[in-house]
């Protein structure tokens, strides 16, 4: 009998290997991926606000998408609030049904201890709308000296959408523009503040820093007036968070508290009046006044505070209508079901102090899909795993790994009587 080869006996004890190695890489990522199916969001604007309707927010050419702001791990102010549904704390009565409806997303809150009454859908990202006026307007408390001047500009005059009526070449007092802008919501008082500040990117930055750096990490500033931009974004809770911050400040109280002020008019003319656009401040008692808002993107948005029997509160409209009543009405009804609460009633709560914050993501090209959320499980080789599924995941590995060891071990030794068996055959 001819010799047999030992580079044939040691092909075939490697044989059974490769196939069970093969098939445990296959089975692996179709295990372990599963979760993150059933755990994908289930709120639809976890990530970013719906679509837009118009090109508003289309990046100018050779600039590309900004992606989503980074969703942190844990929801803000509480884990109740990472639920888009209706919240109300128990035992309590829930919001009016028809307002509570309205708007995709709301937030009632105590100014003072900060608590969150109820909400709907806290932490949805949305679209503000004229409201980010409330960070433009903090954010130059913080950059600005209120007694200095600026001049306005034509670029200022020109600005789409809402203005007070700044004239180009005439001199005006900061402060004297920012309460013009809080009351009559003008795009051009913004602008003209946000290039005191340096110019708009520079001012965006300083705004989408200052946001961050109290907790508001649902938003991103796109514009200091709140048109819509590429990247836009904030949320019911951002909005109710920074609204707290700015009632801090006496300029800003004082300001949305005005009912009317005077602003200069042309040379030779006298100056004209410009009121207040807040229905709560202006028709609801109690009323502390606070910001509108509305692009055909965001929708209405509507910031509304009160104070009654020593409280003070606060109501925060996103994405709403004006049916069945007008958002402002929606607002001081659910201003009035926040006052029948007891105090301590609380779903979650207002966080000024921001947490570790998620690392911002840099502008990417539009092709490219943005980074998975924090806290969807580690990404691995295998896909997402997480919890009871990664133990499984490490079991089955280990499992396989003695499986093919102990099967090495006995391919071996039979080898190696097979050589044995060979040698004293063919001496």
């Amino acid at each position: 009998m001819p010799p047999r080869s030992h580079r044939s006996t040691k092909s075939r004890a490697k044989q059974p290997f490769w196939p069970v190695f093969a098939a445990l890489l296959v089975a692996l990522p179709l295990l372990t991926t599963a979760p993150a199916a059933a755990q994908a969001p289930a709120c639809p604007n976890a990530e970013a606000p719906p679509p837009a309707v118009d090109t508003s927010e289309v990046p100018p050419p050779g600039q590309p998408a900004p992606t989503p702001v980074p969703v942190p791990e844990t929801p803000v102010g509480g884990d109740r609030l990472a639920d888009c549904a209706l919240l109300s704390a128990p035992n309590q009565p829930a919001p009016p049904p028809d307002v509570a409806a309205s708007a995709a997303g709301w937030v009632l809150a105590d100014l003072d201890s900060g608590e969150i009454l109820a909400a709907k859908d806290a932490h949805a990202r949305q679209r503000p709308a004229s409201t980010i006026k409330v960070l433009t307007a903090l954010t130059a408390l913080r950059e600005l000296k209120l007694d200095d001047t600026l001049v306005a500009t034509q670029e200022d005059a020109n600005q789409e959408g809402t203005r007070i009526g700044l004239l180009p070449g005439m001199t005006y007092g900061v402060g004297q523009v920012l309460q013009a802008m809080l009351m009559g919501s003008g795009n051009d008082a913004a602008h003209a503040l946000a290039v005191k500040m340096g110019g708009v990117p520079a001012t965006l930055a300083k705004m989408n820093a200052l946001a961050a750096e109290i907790g508001a990490l649902d938003t991103r500033a796109a514009t200091p007036s709140g048109l819509d931009g590429p990247g836009m974004s904030t949320s019911a809770y951002d909005l109710a968070t920074i609204f707290r911050v700015a009632m801090r400040e006496p300029a800003f109280a004082n300001a949305i508290a005005t009912p009317m002020m005077f602003l200069p008019g042309a040379p030779g003319q006298p100056p004209f009046e410009l009121w207040s656009d807040n229905q709560v401040l202006r028709n609801y008692p109690g009323g502390l006044g606070g910001k509108t808002g509305f692009t055909d993107d965001a929708r209405h948005t509507f910031i509304g505070s009160a104070q009654r029997d020593g409280r003070r509160l606060v109501a925060v409209m996103v994405r709403g209508e004006n049916s069945p009543v007008r958002l402002s009405h929606q607002t001081m009804a659910m201003l009035d079901y926040g006052f029948s609460l007891p105090k301590g009633t609380s779903v979650g709560e207002l966080v000024t102090t921001s947490p570790r914050a998620p690392e911002a993501v840099p502008a990417a090209r539009a092709d490219v899909p943005p980074p998975a959320a924090v806290g969807a499980g580690q990404s691995s080789f295998f896909g997402s795993v997480t919890g009871p599924l990664f133990l499984l995941a490490v079991a089955l590995v280990a499992v396989a790994v003695a499986v093919l060891l102990r099967r090495r071990r006995a391919q071996l030794a039979q080898a190696r009587r097979q050589a044995s068996a060979e040698g004293a055959e063919h001496p």
